[in-house]
């Protein structure tokens, strides 16, 4: 017996003209455009101002190598980004699913969104920065840390289509692998440091039709205190459960707080557990567990905000998702 296949095969091959060469097979990968590095790659520029649209990255690979005295703008969400040898460059990179990684740079200004942030071999780097885990420098020094800064319409859908969250910012919460006794190589720029004196909105005409702001109280991340020096040892940890417009909601509290004289010292994305509950709300856990499963529903719980409004505190935001519906799994450290 044979296959009924195979003889179908040698049917095929049979009723094939002699001159006629077999096909290839054709596989989906096959299938797709081919992509060419040096359309995703800045290399060897000097004293230009370059850039990329909304919508031309598309979450591909960028690479940016040997350029001085440059104003680089990325205004797409991207893979991973490399920069290598630059000098005195200001560089703008939209979010990033992957890592950024500064390698032998010298006297740049930055803002940029990531997943993961490294820095090596690097002198005098100033970094707005929106990083979902912990920074880390390594044999560098002068490396100074402030709070992203910026908006321009896509961002916000940026930012989802990297999967980062604008709440989880772990920007001031350095590590020095290759720390040296009695000094220290990075410190956070000061809170009145205003993001337009470090990166300026780009100026050329191509770039202009990108509608950017710098402007505080319009930024997609919210800005935060971070590791700075508090003026108040009172603090006040906020929950907001996940529900319809739980994001809006979220900033909205935010803005309120902050204008009323308040510091938010950090905010957080999670996904919640019973136990996470138990955990942050002991006695008063009960009063919260429902929310777990009323979630869909668009319930929004505000935790001691009458408190917050009656003093000065320092503010700690997380909004809570349930795991059947997570966006990170992490918990933040103080639960």
């Amino acid at each position: 017996m044979g296959c009924f296949f195979s003889k179908r095969r040698k049917a095929d091959r049979e009723s094939r003209p002699e001159n006629e060469e077999e096909r290839p097979k054709q596989y989906s990968w096959d299938q797709r455009e081919k992509v060419d590095p040096k359309d995703y790659m800045f290399s060897g520029l000097k004293d230009e101002t370059v850039g990329r649209l909304p919508g031309t990255v598309a979450g591909q690979q960028f690479l940016i190598q040997d350029c001085e005295n440059c104003n680089i703008y990325i205004f797409d969400h991207s893979a991973t980004i490399t920069i290598d040898d630059c000098t005195n460059c200001i560089i703008f990179l939209g979010p990033v699913k992957g890592s950024v990684f500064f390698r032998n740079c010298r006297d740049c200004k930055c803002t940029l969104a990531c997943q993961q942030f490294r820095v090596r071999d690097c002198r005098k780097l100033e970094v707005f920065l929106c990083c979902a885990t912990q920074p880390i420098i390594e044999s560098s020094s002068n490396i100074k840390f402030g709070c992203f800064q910026w908006y321009y319409p896509e961002l916000a859908f940026q930012f989802k289509d990297a999967g980062l969250s604008i709440f989880n910012n772990t920007w001031s919460d350095i590590h020095d692998f290759t720390p040296v006794s009695g000094e220290l190589n990075w410190s956070l720029l000061p809170e009145d440091a205003v993001v337009q004196d470090y990166v300026p909105v780009p100026t050329t005409e191509e770039l202009k039709a990108v509608r950017v702001s710098t402007e505080a109280n319009r930024s997609i991340v919210p800005i935060s205190w971070g590791h700075r020096q508090k003026s108040s040892d009172e603090s006040c940890l906020v929950v907001l459960f996940a529900g319809d417009y739980t994001i809006a909601n979220a900033r909205k509290l935010i803005d309120k707080m902050v204008g009323k004289g308040f510091f938010l010292v950090q905010t957080k994305e999670v996904s919640v557990k019973a136990e996470d509950v138990q955990r942050v709300f002991r006695e008063k856990a009960p009063d919260f567990l429902p929310l777990l499963n009323t979630v869909m529903l668009g319930v929004t719980q505000l935790v001691s905000i009458n408190a917050v409004f009656d003093n000065t505190f320092v503010i700690t935001v997380v909004v809570a998702r349930t795991c059947s519906n997570p966006l990170h799994e992490s918990t933040p450290e103080y639960m």
